[in-house]
Formats: C-alpha cells, sequence, structure tokens
C-alpha cells in the first residue's frame, strides 16, 4: 500500500517544514512502515546547516525515521488524531553523511506495543547504505491530554 502527502498529513499532525516523509511505500500497521524523504537544498535547515557544505541535521534524520514508526502505528482509525510523543532513543549510530539531493528510505520496525506504549527500531538508507539507525520509545496520546 501506498500512501502519498495528502493521506500522511491525515494521519501526522506534522507541517512544512517539520513533515519529514513524502510519501510512504510499504505499511503493515501496528508492525511496520517504509517511507521516502527526498532531501532538497531549499530545505531551510540548508542555509545554516553548513552553508559551505550542505549536511541534513542528524536531530531531523531522526525526526524522519521516528515519523514512519508513527505512521504504522497511527494508520488505523482507532489511532487517529493521536500524536507520538518521544520517551526516549537508544542506540543512535549515524554511518553516512545525508546531503541535498538524496532521498533517504526509512524503515520502521514496531518492537513491542502495550496499549499506547511501544518501542521501535528505524534505520535510514540512502543509496542502499546505511545512513541512520536508533531505538526509539514513545507514547501515543490525545492532543488535548
Amino acid at each position: 500500500m501506498v500512501l502519498e502527502i495528502d493521506e500522511i498529513k491525515k494521519i501526522l499532525p506534522h507541517r512544512a517544514p517539520f513533515l519529514l516523509v513524502d510519501r510512504i511505500i510499504e505499511i503493515d500497521p501496528f508492525k511496520s512502515a517504509v517511507g521516502i524523504k527526498n532531501v532538497t537544498y531549499n530545505e531551510p535547515q540548508f542555509h545554516g546547516h553548513f552553508p559551505h557544505k550542505a549536511i541534513m541535521p542528524g536531530v531531523l534524520i531522526l525526526e524522519a525515521m521516528a515519523q514512519v514508526g508513527g505512521i504504522a502505528m497511527l494508520y488505523p482509525e482507532e489511532n487517529r488524531g493521536k500524536i507520538a510523543l518521544f520517551g526516549g532513543m537508544d542506540n543512535i549510530k549515524f554511518k553516512k553523511m545525508v546531503v541535498p539531493g538524496d532521498q533517504m528510505i526509512m524503515k520502521a520496525n514496531l518492537l513491542k506495543v502495550h496499549g499506547d506504549y511501544g518501542k521501535l527500531h528505524a534505520e535510514s538508507y540512502v543509496d542502499d547504505v546505511l545512513a541512520a539507525q536508533a531505538d526509539f520509545t514513545f507514547a501515543l496520546q490525545r492532543p488535548e491530554d
């Protein structure tokens, strides 16, 4: 199943410039998702990080990976309208710089889910080379809570 940007915006509360997933190319709700982020020089972070050599900030790579995992959790109708909040990040590794012109393929797998809490492992690839990986703990909540 493919989710285009309009469907992604129905699932995630993020908006530009902080919506960091352009397309979901695979999804197995409550289990996994694979998403794409097309990295372009027009994004605001590249005007300051770093002007002489644009590099996507690691925190934004992590956020993009977490958003793909969030889509796997928030896709089911019973979770629509909730937001995924970070509880923690572990085992973070950056292996390759991500620069304008790259396409990140992000794979998120839910390791365990207990009610509105869970843990997921995510990886980001550029040209089939591992760029980053991390484990995330999260909690789902209604925005008004």
